[in-house]
């Protein structure tokens, strides 16, 4: 497990998503997390879409099934597969500004506060997916353990994850693996074989694993190009990006080293299947 130098709480990680909601809107679109490139050349909006609906598929949806989704964002996944696979989705998000526009849909339910003490009913879901979430947890045992308890027996829990080589380079943690952590407010980044044990002894069973890292690596490449046409064109952008008092700027300066690590394996991107 990676753990940078510097402690993170889920405050952090919350006054991140509000100090750069406007960043992640702009930037990132309705989906905070990474598109699937499949031929390369689906459109941004295609290739979220894609992570989106590859989830839907290995969560093996059905109609009228309760599903929860943990960092729930702006709610675009969520309203994603509660229209089209005609489900109920209760999810949940740490920031305040992404509750704000999540909770305006009509389609999902959304609720603030943080996952590692969501107080939802036990056994009271048929499915359960993280996008991207996993890596901002404090406590990652725990974020396995409140998935294996509000599921329902027979349950599947669906995690899309940014993951730490399993054997990395002293130069890959020193200046890739440990500052994204910082920089992105990761208390730390797990590998595949750290969520493997963790799942295993929350009680869930393996059902599947890919890594789809070379298909979602050119997410950042366009991040990277709508953050510099930004910094161009948009004065808000630029002051919130070189102001001092702005405490989450270097995540707006570190895409280099994000796409550096996604480039030599330093970093993985992998989904996960588990069942109850």
């Amino acid at each position: 497990m990676i753990l940078p130098n510097e402690a993170q709480s889920a405050a952090d990680v919350g006054g991140h998503y509000d100090e750069l909601d406007a960043v992640y809107r702009s930037i990132w679109g309705e989906h905070v997390h990474h598109g699937l490139w499949r031929t390369g050349r689906e459109s941004p909006r295609e290739a979220t879409d894609a992570l989106a609906d590859l989830v839907a598929e290995r969560l093996d949806l059905a109609p009228g099934q309760k599903l929860v989704d943990i960092g729930c964002g702006y709610g675009a996944t969520a309203a994603r597969l509660a229209g089209r696979h005609r489900v109920a989705v209760t999810g949940l998000t740490i920031s305040a500004a992404q509750a704000r526009i999540a909770g305006a849909r009509t389609d999902v339910t959304c609720l603030l506060g943080d996952w590692l003490d969501n107080r939802l009913p036990g056994a009271a879901f048929d499915r359960a997916y993280a996008i991207e979430s996993s890596e901002h947890m404090v406590d990652k045992a725990r974020f396995f353990a409140e998935a294996f308890r509000v599921l329902k027996p027979g349950g599947r829990f669906v995690v899309c994850a940014w993951l730490a080589a399993s054997a990395p380079s002293r130069f890959q943690v020193r200046h890739l693996l440990e500052p994204i952590c910082r920089e992105g407010r990761l208390p730390s980044m797990g590998s595949r074989e750290d969520y493997e044990a963790l799942a295993r002894d929350a009680g869930f069973a393996a059902a599947g694993f890919e890594d789809i890292s070379r298909q979602v690596r050119k997410t950042w490449s366009l991040v990277a190009r709508r953050v510099a046409a930004g910094l161009v064109a948009d004065p808000a952008l630029r002051r919130l990006a070189f102001r001092r008092g702005t405490k989450n700027r270097a995540f707006l300066l570190s895409l280099p080293r994000l796409m550096l690590a996604l480039r030599t394996g330093a970093m993985r991107y992998g989904v996960f299947v588990w069942n109850k």
